[in-house]
């Protein structure tokens, strides 16, 4: 994309000024990196650049003057769409449009009040579970930060559904799986360990959803938004829908599920049609 030609190997630090000069955005969105001792506005901001750089060399990709469409699930203040919103039309003149969609209708309408204020027309918030949203533009690109738990299983099923060119999550807390590890799988003897049995939900949630999407018909990489030092929970998942039509091929990843026996959520959005389908 011509537009954002140019762009430096720095990108983030350039994020990074660029975000702190837009000293009304900031104050609007209530994010105030600079009041003291507050370590949980530094890291939503880290982890708000991170994320948008990695959007960003994505959208370097995209043909010139065409219209992204994003779905923000379990959007909570928005502050990652608000961010991007800002960056990608003011920055780089990028065309953009915007739902974000969460079940907290507080949330949602403090989100509307925002975007009232900073005068947008290319966002609208849904009070929604993110499964049954229902965008009436093509979805380019689903992204979720943070969402809490299963929302994440949500966002990645929602976007497969939606057949979104992306799909781009940074996973939260893993929980649903964790006491599932107690017994019955090869690794028993690592997991008898709480803080490892902790460590390995983690590591065994991402690569179930991973071998989701790679089934799914999705090329698959996964990378780090932000350094360890501002937060644990710093891994993102970045999806690419293949082109051309393919078949869905689960067997690793129902491999996976079945030899730790986790029974994993992301299955329960789909149903035994869906996986015989010859196109996604």
């Amino acid at each position: 994309m011509a537009a954002l030609a140019g762009v430096p190997l720095e990108m983030k630090e350039e994020l990074r000024k660029e975000l702190k000069s837009n000293r009304e955005l900031l104050k609007i969105l209530e994010l105030d990196i600079d009041q003291s001792g507050d370590g949980r506005e530094i890291k939503k901001f880290n982890e708000v650049i991170g994320f948008c750089e990695q959007v960003i060399r994505i959208i370097e990709t995209y043909p010139q003057n065409k219209e992204i469409v994003f779905l923000d699930c379990s959007c909570g203040k928005s502050y990652l769409s608000f961010v991007l919103n800002t960056i990608l039309s003011k920055k780089f003149a990028v065309n953009t449009y915007f739902y974000g969609v969460d079940t907290n209708k507080i949330l949602i309408e403090k989100c509307d009040v925002i975007r009232e204020n900073l005068g947008l027309r290319n966002m609208q918030f849904v009070t929604s579970r993110i499964i049954d949203a229902q965008p009436e533009k093509s979805v380019d690109m689903v992204i979720a930060l943070h969402a809490c738990d299963i929302a994440t299983d949500e966002a990645i099923a929602k976007g497969i559904k939606l057949e979104a060119k992306y799909i781009i999550v940074v996973p939260c807390c893993e929980n649903q799986i964790r006491n599932r590890l107690k017994c019955g799988h090869p690794l028993v003897d690592v997991t008898d360990f709480g803080l490892l049995r902790y460590r390995f939900a983690d590591i065994l949630t991402e690569a179930l959803r991973s071998q989701f999407l790679t089934g799914a018909g999705y090329h698959v990489k996964l990378v780090e938004i932000t350094s360890p030092k501002f937060t644990p929970k710093n891994l993102m998942i970045i999806a690419r829908r293949k082109k051309g039509n393919k078949k869905y091929a689960m067997d690793r990843y129902k491999k996976l599920d079945e030899m730790f026996n986790t029974d994993f959520v992301l299955k329960n959005y789909f149903n035994e049609r869906d996986f015989n389908r010859n196109d996604i």
